[in-house]
């Protein structure tokens, strides 16, 4: 089997979440990423020890990666470095702010050793500019960002519960390798590349600032409902709670007739149009909530089903690993752990006819060190 990134290979100065998901995707496709890590290790090993005594953030996104220790504070550690970046084919860093230069390492030395390189800085907010030194947590990019004034209830606003600043920012420098091995195919050279959490995040909340920018108000919090459609979210049943949502005038006439079973209300002047129902919504949802109120969660959702409107269960993480979709489409499968356990982990969620994405173990730390070093005559 023939992968994407047979032969390429990876130095990642690593550390968290952005950096790591980003090499862990490109390992996923078949690039070699060796990770590179201090005496104590990248410090998302030690976020938890749920996974068999591993931390759930780094099995997550450090399978496939082999684990490399350098004291970048000696000579003999950045020389290494920089015998490993002249070899490699991709550099990944997410040091603080200014770090990598202290280290000798920016991008005009790298690329001055290795023309071809692709070197990619991961940041919170970018070079330049009063945020440039700025410590930049997940949390903290949702709320320069303004994903905190939309996600929330009218009262309190919310985080995310996942990292999406990291997230956003490793997806934008795993798509931005990609382009960049294909620019270096048709140049013959590397590229400088930088993504900053802020801006990754950014493009993420365009809709919003567009409705605030050109609708003279701020998008509201709206929790679980949506701001701008109406009916859409949860609606409590007789022994539970649905979600829904309406996309459409077609799907709104027939929620009214097989859901509701009232063909008079899908006309009502109060509701016959989108903008209508959002400004009317606290009259709608008492209406829907007086039917739904008669029915069980299975009657809704078979009504739903009926009609054409999507609509879903709410799901802890316990059924969610349970989900029958993902047992029907085989997307499990168990990654070795460094004790010998293994982790139930999901594939990467594109397929392909020509290949299957690379399910490697989880490094130990340090585990590939002497012979890495060997192998590039670093020792």
């Amino acid at each position: 089997m023939v992968l994407p990134l047979d032969g390429i290979t990876v130095i990642s100065l690593e550390q968290a979440v952005a950096a790591p998901f980003a090499s862990r995707q490109l390992s996923d496709l078949g690039a070699r990423v060796i990770k590179i890590e201090r005496d104590a290790g990248d410090f998302a090993r030690a976020y938890d020890t749920k996974v068999h005594g591993e931390a759930s953030y780094f099995v997550w996104i450090n399978r496939n990666k082999e684990s490399v220790v350098l004291d970048l504070k000696s000579e003999h550690g950045i020389k290494a470095l920089k015998g490993l970046m002249s070899k490699a084919d991709v550099f990944i860093q997410n040091l603080a702010p200014g770090a990598i230069e202290r280290l000798g390492l920016g991008p005009e030395i790298a690329c001055a050793i290795n023309p071809q390189l692709i070197y990619v800085s991961i940041s919170g907010y970018g070079r330049g500019g009063e945020y440039e030194n700025k410590k930049a947590y997940d949390l903290l990019v949702q709320c320069e960002t303004g994903l905190l004034s939309v996600t929330g209830t009218e009262s309190e606003p919310a985080k995310v519960g996942i990292s999406v600043a990291d997230i956003a920012a490793g997806m934008y420098a795993y798509s931005g390798v990609l382009s960049a091995l294909i620019l270096r195919g048709k140049t013959g050279k590397g590229d400088v590349l930088e993504i900053s959490m802020l801006e990754a995040l950014g493009e993420w909340m365009s809709q919003p600032y567009l409705y605030a920018e050109y609708g003279g108000q701020q998008q509201p919090r709206s929790g679980a409902q949506h701001a701008t459609i109406a009916p859409y979210g949860p609606f409590h049943t007789a022994n539970g709670t649905v979600f829904f949502g309406i996309q459409n005038e077609r799907e709104w006439v027939k929620f009214c007739e097989i859901v509701l079973q009232d063909h008079s209300f899908a006309v009502d002047p109060q509701f016959n149009a989108g903008a209508l129902r959002v400004q009317h919504r606290e009259a709608l949802h008492k209406r829907i909530n007086s039917v739904f109120s008669t029915l069980t969660s299975e009657q809704a959702i078979e009504r739903l089903d009926i009609a054409g409107i999507a609509n879903a269960k709410l799901r802890d993480m316990r059924e969610f690993s349970a989900h029958p979709q993902l047992a029907a489409r085989q997307r499990w499968r168990n990654v070795e752990l460094p004790n010998g356990e293994s982790a139930r982990s999901l594939i990467p969620p594109v397929t392909s006819q020509s290949y299957e994405a690379v399910m490697g173990a989880i490094p130990a730390l340090g585990a590939d060190t002497d012979s890495v070093l060997r192998e590039f005559g670093l020792n």
